[in-house]
């Protein structure tokens, strides 16, 4: 597999092609706006070191490797790099249209119970701002627009719920947000949710994340016919570890 590497951190390259790849970022690492630290920076002097993936994806050195979509510095998993102006357009084409399916797996605080109806997915629907909110404030500052968030509940533990979500619109910190208006907030969650369970977790059991991964992206790729499904390999041990070994002692 190939790999970037971070202060001794792989980043796995799940796929690539000409003018495009697709990597599984860890969290804390931030996407852009960090010349020489960040993900873009990291993977365009790794593909300038190595002739093979300079011809393998084609890039275009004086666009560099640019995000097509958004991902949270505290969020893991999956995001789609672009290296060349022409893939570039073709891709965000598709985020702006809304036509890309992403789908993301938390874990949140408390049992988020199951939707009543048959259709095992249920929608949050609160109107948010364009801009972040706060603890306080989630809906955000100003005008708020309508946005839909689809969750599934893959599983209980004894204080925590596991759920794969998908996004229907694309509005910043969307999750995190609707999460914590369903009083049910992302486990690590320094924005929205509690200091308090935050603290407890980092001292008592060295969970120091976001609760929340990018696990897939459905697309159609440069030079594809058909929409595909890039997913990452697995959740992350950090968030499986927290759920599976439930603490004894629950802060909300």
């Amino acid at each position: 597999m190939i790999t970037i590497n971070f202060r001794h951190i792989q980043i796995p390259v799940l796929a690539m092609g000409r003018g495009w790849l697709v990597v599984d970022k860890p969290a804390g690492l931030t996407v852009h706006n960090a010349a020489g630290r960040d993900l873009c920076s990291l993977a365009f002097a790794r593909i300038q070191k190595e002739a093979i993936l300079r011809e393998q994806l084609d890039m275009d050195s004086e666009f560099s490797v640019n995000p097509v979509h958004r991902l949270d510095k505290e969020t893991s998993g999956i995001i789609l790099l672009a290296g060349s102006r022409e893939s570039f357009r073709f891709l965000s084409n598709q985020f702006e249209s809304r036509q890309v399916k992403k789908k993301y797996i938390a874990i949140l605080h408390g049992r988020l119970e199951k939707p009543e109806e048959a259709d095992p997915w249920g929608t949050w629907g609160w109107p948010l701002s364009e801009t972040a909110g706060g603890r306080q404030n989630p809906e955000g500052p100003g005008n708020r627009k309508d946005c839909l968030t689809r969750y599934r509940i893959l599983d209980h533990s004894s204080h925590y719920t596991m759920v794969e979500i998908e996004l229907l619109t694309g509005r910043t910190h969307q999750i995190r947000r609707h999460a914590k208006l369903s009083g049910h907030p992302v486990v690590g969650d320094a924005r929205y949710g509690s200091m308090r369970a935050i603290n407890y977790l980092k001292r008592n059991f060295a969970f120091d994340r976001l609760g929340l991964h990018a696990h897939s992206l459905t697309l159609q790729l440069p030079g594809g016919k058909t929409p595909e499904t890039i997913e990452t390999p697995a959740i992350p041990n950090q968030m499986l570890d927290l759920f599976q070994n439930d603490p004894s002692v629950h802060l909300p």
